[in-house]
């Protein structure tokens, strides 16, 4: 098995190499990513597609020092694509044999439906939703998947890209109805089942515009994969953005490298949205390469992660060396006790889910710091749960182990409407305090949970064969959600 595997995306506009380290079977992590703005386009949509000598030393510049950094991390599996602008130039030949001359690398030119699938691989194994489509908007092309329950149904590629509107239109400054007809008439070659009401974005501009709406937003969580916002709201957004001048553009602090490329990537997003009648966007922050890389890893598994597994649950247990028997307890306990306190709470099985995580990682924090394993946990998790899990799920988790056995505040930043209300968050960080009690003595025995409603009150029983005497002694700490909730420990 190889450990550390090398992926690099030469894309139109930008050359990247993402380094994932395997931490088990299905765990991994990205353990480092480098970028250059190689934009070995430049120029050719305006010249036949013809590949010009400036980019293409700019690409076998960057490569090679690609290279350096992947032998640095001892990689011993490396993979590299190349996407539109290569693939459709007449000189990719040549190309391709001065980087085999240079460096050493064999690129593997792949085709736009193998690129969209690339894509799709990444988002229906990384996001926290399973039905969508892609639009994953490069420098000459744009990518769609159509996934449904995780699994990639159909894939399309449409000669539409940033570079490619920028130079046949925006820098001829040609009228914008002409460019709004010619990505139309791209849209045409769409099939009618493209229609979707969540969209995964994927690529450079998509991203740029996610980040620039939360910074109009103040966002309080400022982690571009898996943001999502609803499109009506931001429809006057991309208009104003497109129609923008470059100082526009600068004063409202776009970043420099997205300056030229921002008004057709928004252009092709937004019209893209409009046709596929799409309601909602998910940012993905992973794309082709994490695609690549997932297609080779997953490729005896039919391209899928196991049932009920989450890759960063499995990586932080890995990389951490969590007690795993532990871990499992904790779980299993926090989830017997919110079964049998159902009818108290009322909170949902996704809630449930959520707080099973909560429990079997609510240790991690005690590596960094003993005395402060709860914050050093909280900000592991909300930052470590990359994959699978939305924002709101993350600052869940992050909340239940920052609190756990304390009330959590009203002012609380990061609370949101997609959160449960502060009664049942305080509910869910309660059972995870109940189930770090009962395990406080180290019980490993059979322990049953029941709950009895008497009239107003809340009976709570733990049966156990241990005397739980740690267990005991701290239940008056605990902040309890119901002042009419009463525990009893009884041995059997």
């Amino acid at each position: 098995m190889a450990k550390v595997t090398s992926v690099i995306d030469i894309g139109s506009n930008s050359a990247r190499m993402a380094i994932f380290r395997k931490t088990s079977r299905f765990g991994f992590h990205l353990v480092h990513e480098v970028k250059s703005k190689v934009r070995i386009s430049e120029g050719c949509y305006e010249n036949n597609g013809i590949l010009q000598e400036l980019p293409m030393q700019r690409a076998i510049s960057a490569l090679k020092e690609f290279l350096q950094i992947a032998k640095a991390h001892k990689s011993r599996k490396l993979f590299c694509v190349a996407t539109s602008a290569i693939r459709d130039a007449p000189n990719a030949k040549e190309f391709l044999s001065r980087v085999k001359k240079a460096c050493g690398l064999d690129i593997k030119v792949i085709d736009g439906r193998t690129e969209a699938f690339y894509g799709g691989i990444a988002c229906a194994n990384l996001l926290h939703e399973k039905n969508g489509i892609t639009i994953d908007i490069g420098g000459g092309s744009t990518e769609c998947a159509l996934i449904e329950n995780g699994k990639i149904i159909d894939t399309i590629s449409l000669n539409v890209g940033t570079i490619r509107i920028k130079e046949l239109f925006f820098d001829k400054k040609s009228n914008i109805s002409s460019t709004k007809k010619y990505i139309q008439d791209q849209l045409k070659l769409l099939p009618k089942h493209y229609k979707h009401n969540v969209v995964f974005g994927i690529g450079g501009s998509i991203r740029a515009l996610s980040k620039f709406i939360m910074k109009q937003e103040d966002y309080p969580f400022m982690r571009v994969h898996g943001f999502e916002y609803e499109v009506h709201a931001y429809k006057k957004l991309f208009e104003k953005l497109i129609a923008s001048s470059q100082s526009k553009l600068e004063s409202l602090h776009i970043p420099q490298d997205r300056i030229d490329t921002i008004r057709s990537g928004t252009l092709i997003l937004y019209m893209f949205l409009e046709h596929l009648q799409a309601e909602r966007l998910i940012t993905s922050g992973a794309g082709v390469r994490e695609g690549v890389f997932l297609a080779d890893m997953l490729r005896n598994n039919n391209l899928h992660f196991p049932p009920n597994f989450n890759l960063c649950v499995r990586s932080l247990l890995d990389r951490f060396s969590l007690d795993e028997t532990e871990s499992k307890l904790l779980k299993s306990s926090a989830l017997k006790i919110f079964d049998s306190l159902l009818q108290a709470h009322g909170c949902t099985q996704k809630d449930r889910a959520l707080l099973g995580v909560a429990a079997s990682l609510s240790k991690i924090g005690v590596l960094l710091n003993f005395y402060q394993a709860n914050s050093h946990g909280a900000y592991l998790l909300l930052n470590g749960l990359e994959y699978g899990f939305s924002h709101h799920e993350r600052v869940l988790i992050e909340l239940l182990v920052q609190y756990s056995n304390k009330k959590i505040p009203k002012q609380e930043r990061l609370l949101s409407c997609k959160l449960p209300n502060l009664e049942k968050l305080q509910w869910l960080s309660f059972i995870l305090s109940l189930a770090q009690s009962v395990h406080k003595g180290g019980a490993r025995a059979n322990i049953r949970f029941e709950s009895l409603y008497l009239r107003d009150c809340i009976h709570f029983r733990i049966y156990t064969q241990d005397s739980l005497y740690l267990c005991k002694e701290s239940l008056h700490k605990l902040q309890k959600p119901n002042a009419n909730l009463e525990i009893e420990i009884i041995e059997e």
